[in-house]
């Protein structure tokens, strides 16, 4: 299982380019957390302090707005979710519930930094992966909301 854990986790962009053996201390004393079908692991306006790597289960990235919650994106096993707590250290900026029982790693800003104390490049690669991947999010928010901004229809977030 832990072999599977590795290799799932080296096809993921934000562990891009990490070797096995950094990914191996990474998962040493992180857990497994299990969700259940209509569970959550976390709710917008939380504390936040760790990211989650999906290893089974479907989940949806939820925000809301005026009382309801709205889709921003579904997620699979492979994808993750919550890295933005790693780089910001502000609260979580939205829920992520499980739309089937889950399975994910937690890896949490403490874990990350035992690796800065042991590699410090390995850390820093991560921790530009993040970067890029918080980048291409926000590339697709700008494009979004500029053409929103000149008066083009945008399909609306489905509500959950």
């Amino acid at each position: 299982m832990f072999a599977a854990r590795i290799e799932l986790m080296q096809q993921m962009p934000i562990f891009g380019a990490i070797g096995a053996e950094t990914i191996e201390f990474l998962l040493a004393p992180a857990p497994v957390v299990k969700v259940p079908a209509g569970g959550f692991f976390f709710h917008e306006n939380e504390p936040a302090s760790s990211m989650y790597v999906l290893e089974s289960g479907r989940v949806t990235v939820r925000k809301s707005w005026q009382g309801h919650d709205l889709l921003l994106r579904r997620l699979g096993r492979g994808d993750c979710f919550g890295e933005m707590a790693l780089l910001d250290l502000f609260p979580r900026s939205a829920s992520v519930r499980a739309e089937e029982d889950c399975s994910a790693i937690e890896l949490s800003s403490a874990n990350l930094y035992r690796l800065f104390e042991r590699d410090v490049e390995q850390f820093a690669l991560i921790q530009m992966n993040i970067g890029r991947e918080m980048s291409r999010r926000l590339r697709i928010t700008d494009d979004l909301l500029f053409r929103a901004s000149m008066g083009e229809p945008l399909e609306a977030p489905e509500r959950l």
